[in-house]
């Protein structure tokens, strides 16, 4: 008897075939790879079969893999992971997608596949400046337009490059660069032989 779970993976597999750069089935989730040139089209085939109709796209965020694994991590960078979900055959699927080039992250977008990417992939933009194909309005959406930089990158500094504060003199909002002292936070610990034990 197969169950649900492995009824997704053939379908995706029928469907989709060696365009699935990786598959893997755990938590009783299946997570695929894809390459960066078949994202597009893998995403429109996934949506348009009848044997898979994932007819939602439930969340899509960027990812920076750079210090994965306590830095053992030996691949690509960022990815664009993506939460697809089927009424019609109540299935979840999730697809990750790596951007080929560290040093400008670009993936096709999917508001033509999905309108609700649209938020989704200024906010990965925003983020971990992974720049969207196609996205016809690509702009910042948390951060001020005039940041600098993209705060979820593994390597922005934790106090950031500027600082605002409101100058009574100037009567608005000035930006300066960081004024905070870099520290570093130790916590005491206490050892005691033992601890613990009867």
């Amino acid at each position: 008897m197969t169950t649900k779970l492995e009824k997704l993976e053939a379908a995706v597999q029928a469907v989709l075939g060696e365009r699935i750069v990786q598959s893997k089935n755990a938590l009783g989730e299946l997570t695929i790879v894809v390459a960066a040139a078949d994202y597009l089209q893998v995403m429109r085939d996934l949506r348009d079969h009848a044997d898979t109709h994932f007819e939602e796209l439930i969340d899509l965020c960027g990812v920076d893999y750079s210090t994965y694994g306590d830095g053992a991590w030996d691949g690509q960078r960022y990815a664009v992971v993506s939460h697809l979900l089927s009424v019609k055959h109540n299935w979840r699927l999730r697809v990750r997608v790596f951007a080929a080039d560290d040093d400008m992250p670009v993936v096709a977008s999917l508001i033509d596949v999905w309108n609700a990417a649209n938020w989704y992939e200024r906010e990965a933009f925003d983020l971990y400046g992974i720049l969207f194909d196609g996205h016809n309005d690509l702009r910042r959406i948390l951060t001020d337009y005039g940041f600098i930089g993209h705060p979820f990158r593994k390597d922005f500094p934790v106090s950031g490059y500027v600082e605002m504060r409101y100058d009574a003199e100037q009567k608005r909002v000035v930006y300066q660069p960081v004024t905070i002292e870099p520290r570093e936070n130790t916590p005491r610990i206490i050892r005691e032989e033992n601890y613990g034990m009867k």
